[in-house]
């Protein structure tokens, strides 16, 4: 029972969550399959480009909090698509005024069109200026430990380095670096982009990651609502796999039946 969901929460800006499976909502065909690929991966906050989700600033459209209430889930609005601090910064506070208040927010500001690496000195500026304004700032970032820190040392309360690009699929590429910002990190660290399936989760978690959010993984999937419910299983798996505590690895085996004390 010690390494339930519920005996093993997640803590972000002082709110408690049993799922460690964070998702996105963009990608789906539409927002019945949104809704029930949420629901297939158990996750409890799911994330939102403000400037591509209608969620009440275009009125008479299809509202995504019609389908992901903000009673059940927690949104997570962030900066996609934002190249600079300033925009990254107005786009956060617009969604606190369409959130009424809101202020966990997802940060990220691009450096590249094609791989949509972030840009981290945009990054550092955003986020002294989104935690000085009284937001709580999870960060996507680069996997280097010593930024990792920094955003840490700023005030962000989860940092989220990327395991690979987003949207490529290629799974952790640096466990090294990872490893580092996790072991030196008294926040939580979220994997964010780069998943491509269960496995990729698992090993995330199993390394010891707080938490992994993905959205191209599921909605890219063929079958998505099926993926969802994979990722989720993969994540419960990964994180009691890191409680439980791995074997080392040796160069080679040792008897499961030892032939010490065999009677002849």
């Amino acid at each position: 029972m010690e390494n339930t969901p519920a005996h093993d929460p997640l803590v972000i800006a002082g709110r408690t969550y049993h799922s460690r499976l964070l998702t996105g909502t963009g990608k789906f065909k539409d927002l019945d399959e949104t809704r029930r690929a949420t629901e297939a991966a158990a996750a409890e906050i799911v994330t939102l480009a403000i400037r591509r989700t209608n969620i009440g600033q275009n009125p008479g459209e299809p509202n995504l909090l019609d389908v992901l209430p903000p009673d059940r889930y927690t949104i997570l609005p962030n900066t996609a698509g934002c190249y600079t601090a300033e925009d990254a910064v107005r786009t956060c506070r617009l969604a606190r005024e369409l959130l009424d208040g809101h202020t966990l927010v997802k940060l990220e500001v691009l450096g590249d069109q094609r791989t949509l690496y972030p840009d981290v000195v945009q990054t550092l500026k955003a986020a002294e200026l989104l935690v000085a304004d009284g937001f709580d700032v999870m960060v996507y970032t680069s996997d280097d430990p010593i930024l990792a820190r920094q955003l840490e040392q700023i005030g962000c309360c989860a940092v989220m380095p990327l395991a690979a690009p987003i949207g490529s699929g290629l799974g952790i590429q640096n466990r090294y670096t990872l490893l580092e910002i996790i072991e030196n990190a008294k926040v939580p660290i979220i994997v964010d982009a780069g998943v491509g399936t269960a496995s990729d989760a698992a090993i995330a978690m199993e390394l010891g990651c707080d938490g992994v959010l993905m959205n191209t993984a599921i909605a890219g999937a063929r079958d998505p609502v099926l993926m969802a419910g994979a990722m989720r299983k993969a994540v419960e798996a990964g994180r009691d796999a890191f409680l439980a505590g791995r074997i080392p690895r040796k160069r080679y085996a040792s008897a499961s039946s030892p032939i010490d004390g065999l009677i002849g």
